[in-house]
């Protein structure tokens, strides 16, 4: 099957909401020319492989959630934790795909400051997703691998995009989440987050009318958590 006709399925699958099949084609598209696609095509995949590990981000939460509120007692925990361990199976599998097509294929042909980003950014998310699942292990590769890679996205963006454009904006809200959940660093996350945010005001008059909806989208999203993260730490003070 041609490239085109993957991506016409990858679009039929995403229409029907059948994401692992929406996922299953985007990746035979990419596979199909060596890694070489546009911009359309590349949000394709990003939002095939975001809704299906995205459920199982949330199963595991649930389950997470339940395991934390049952005593060592309850005859039920094991199942839980067998439960579980099948989701983390699946989202280590799923995330493990995804990196080999970044790093195999995607950000080898990349050529465009746009796109580079947009893969850096995704590649730190889901190294973000393996460190989630294994945040309490005694294994932190992926913790400092996502750090690592969320870094360099940053320093390259910082310097080839503008402060509004959402891709730029996108990495801010994703690494500022990075620091908050996974490194529990609430001074940092509030840091770039504002940084970001106050960058993006300052030049709010430049924006392009195309990523208008987009970049003010975020830039609430980064004000939203802001506001959020700042009033935790104003709860903790308090009960000091």
């Amino acid at each position: 099957m041609s490239r085109s006709n993957h991506v016409q399925m990858a679009k039929l699958a995403e229409q029907a909401e059948r994401y692992s099949d929406m996922a299953v084609e985007m990746r035979k598209a990419i596979e199909v020319c060596s890694g070489s696609i546009g911009e359309d095509e590349r949000n394709l995949f990003s939002v095939a492989y975001k809704n299906v590990v995205g459920q199982r981000r949330s199963s595991w939460r649930s389950m997470a959630g339940i395991e934390k509120k049952l005593e060592e007692s309850d005859p039920k925990l094991p199942l839980v934790r067998d439960y579980k361990k099948k989701i983390e199976d699946e989202l280590t599998e799923l995330c493990s795909e995804v990196l080999s097509i970044l790093n195999g294929m995607l950000l080898n042909q990349c050529t465009e400051s746009c796109g580079k980003v947009f893969y850096l950014k995704m590649k730190g998310d889901y190294l973000r997703y393996l460190a989630e699942i294994k945040k309490d292990a005694e294994d932190k590769v992926e913790v400092g691998a996502a750090a690592d890679v969320y870094q360099e996205a940053w320093e390259f963006s910082q310097a080839e995009l503008e402060p509004t454009h959402p891709i730029h904006l996108g990495l801010a809200l994703n690494y500022s989440v990075y620091y908050f959940e996974i490194m529990d660093d609430k001074e940092k996350a509030c840091q770039l987050a504002k940084s970001a945010f106050n960058d993006a005001i300052s030049m709010l008059d430049s924006l392009k009318e195309d990523s208008y909806k987009d970049s003010t989208l975020i830039m609430q999203l980064l004000r939203d958590n802001l506001t959020l993260w700042s009033a935790e730490g104003d709860d903790e003070e308090d009960g000091k």
